[in-house]
């Protein structure tokens, strides 16, 4: 299963992790573990490209932590919006992904 831990500062998000394998299909061909993979890497993509300096992430095989260093209207929609779109995975594959805001 893939967990997804949120924590927040503030009202504001400042951490992410994402832990773990889906566990539907067989590793290198996992639908949920590719969406996942898809959502994040593609969010923190267009993060950078605002700013450089608005995170810091290490990432390693099936897990990803993201400190959310700087906030403004972009960067937390996107944030907002990757946690949408794993909310909307996790609809679909309950027994796959299970996503925790503290």
């Amino acid at each position: 299963m893939i967990k997804v831990s949120v924590n927040y500062k503030d009202n504001l998000i400042n951490n992410v992790k994402v832990d773990g394998h889906a566990g539907y299909g067989i590793k290198g061909t996992d639908i949920v573990c590719a969406s996942v993979s898809s959502i994040v890497i593609t969010s923190l993509n267009a993060i950078i490209r605002f700013d450089k300096e608005a995170i810091d992430f290490v990432q390693k095989d099936g897990f990803i932590e993201v400190d959310i260093l700087k906030h403004d209207k972009y960067i937390d929609n996107i944030i907002e919006n990757m946690l949408s779109m794993l909310e909307e995975l996790e609809i679909s594959y309950k027994e796959n992904i299970k996503i925790d805001r503290r």
